[in-house]
C-alpha cells in the first residue's frame, strides 16, 4: 500500500491497565468507500519492535465492478507484510512478480535499497465483486539489510501453524507464539499473530519479545480489569505478562519484537536510518530512476508535494 495522507492517531484517553502503556486510537480515511484506519505510527509510538507501518484495511464490500487500484510505487529500507482476513489482491513488482494473495497467506516483500510494486483488485474479483478486509504491516530492516536487494516471498496459508481449542483458534504468521514457530522468514526478531477468541475465553501473551502490542481488529476484550474495543492498539509495557479476555466473541492481532537497531525516518513510502537516504529516493522516484512493474506500466502515483 502507499502511505495514505491520514494524520496520525490521537491517543486513547481511557485509563490502561498496568501492563498496557497507552492505547492508540487509529485515524481512517475514506478512498472510495474503502476505509483505512492506520495505527502506525502514531504520537507516542513510532515503532513497535520493527513495525513502523499498521494499516487496517475494512472491512468493505466492494461492488461489482469495483475494485482497489494502488498504482505503482516505490519503497526502500523496509518490508511490507500483507495478511488478508477477506477477499484477494494481486501484488506485481519491478522484480517481477505477480501474486494473488488470498485469506490467511502471506506476502512479504523487502524492498531493501529499491522496488516499485502495485496492488489491485484482479480482473474476476472485480467483476463479481466481494468482500476485501485485511491488515498491511512495515517492517524496518536493519542497518546491514536496507541497502540489500529486494525480494519477495510468499507463504500459502496452509503453512502458517495453527492452534485450535474450543473457544481459541491462534494462528502465528511471524515469529514464535505458544510454540507454535511460523516459516516466515523476517529480517529482525519479529512476532506477528492473529486470535479468535469466543466469548469467555481468556488467552496470554508473554513477554517473550520486549515490544509487544495487541490490535482489537473487532470485539471486546478486558486486560487488568479494563475493557477495550475494536479499532484500538494496546501498547504493551516491557516484561509483564498478560491475560486477555474476551468479553465478547473477539478478533485480535499481536506484533512486536526486539528494539530496532537505532532510530528509523519514515517519509511517505520511504524508511531509512538517514535522511539522506530517503532525499536521494524521492529524487530518483521523481527522475524516473525506479524499476518498473511489468505489465502494470501505463501510470504511477507521483511523489507528493513538499
Amino acid at each position: 500500500m502507499s502511505f495514505f495522507p491520514g494524520k496520525d492517531p490521537d491517543l486513547g484517553d481511557a485509563r490502561a491497565s498496568d501492563a498496557i502503556a497507552h492505547v492508540v486510537v487509529p485515524r481512517s480515511v475514506d478512498i472510495g468507500g474503502f476505509q483505512i484506519c492506520r495505527a502506525l505510527p502514531s504520537a507516542r509510538s513510532r515503532m513497535v519492535g520493527p513495525f513502523i507501518f499498521f494499516d487496517h484495511m475494512g472491512p468493505a464490500i466492494l461492488n461489482s465492478g469495483k475494485g482497489i487500484d494502488v498504482r505503482p510505487h516505490p519503497h526502500i529500507g523496509l518490508a511490507t507484510v500483507t495478511y488478508l482476513f477477506e477477499g484477494e489482491i494481486v501484488h506485481r513488482d519491478s522484480l517481477g512478480t505477480a501474486m494473488t494473495i488470498s485469506p490467511g497467506a502471506v506476502n512479504l516483500m523487502s524492498a531493501g535499497r529499491g522496488i516499485t510494486h502495485s496492488e489491485r483488485t484482479g480482473p474476476e474479483r472485480r467483476a463479481a465483486g466481494g468482500p476485501l478486509h485485511g491488515l498491511q504491516l512495515w517492517v524496518a530492516l536493519p542497518h546491514t539489510r536496507e541497502e540489500g536487494a529486494p525480494a519477495f516471498a510468499h507463504t500459502t496459508a496452509a503453512e502458517i501453524p495453527e492452534l485450535k481449542d474450543n473457544g481459541l483458534t491462534l494462528r502465528v504468521v511471524a515469529g514464535n507464539m505458544h510454540g507454535l514457530r511460523s516459516p516466515v522468514a523476517m529480517a529482525w526478531e519479529t512476532v506477528f499473530g492473529e486470535a479468535h477468541l469466543k466469548a469467555g475465553e481468556i488467552l496470554p501473551f508473554d513477554p517473550d519479545y520486549e515490544e509487544r502490542a495487541i490490535y482489537v481488529v473487532s470485539g471486546e476484550i478486558e486486560i487488568g480489569g479494563e475493557q477495550h474495543a475494536g479499532e484500538r492498539l494496546l501498547v504493551l509495557r516491557p516484561g509483564d505478562r498478560v491475560a486477555i479476555k474476551a468479553t465478547s466473541d473477539a478478533h485480535l492481532v499481536f506484533v512486536g519484537g526486539a528494539p530496532m537497531d537505532g532510530p528509523r525516518h519514515i517519509w511517505w513510502n520511504f524508511v531509512s536510518s538517514r535522511k539522506e537516504r530517503i532525499e536521494a529516493a524521492k529524487a530518483d522516484w521523481k527522475a524516473g530512476r525506479f524499476e518498473l512493474v511489468p505489465g502494470d506500466t501505463k501510470e504511477f502515483i507521483p511523489l507528493p508535494e513538499q
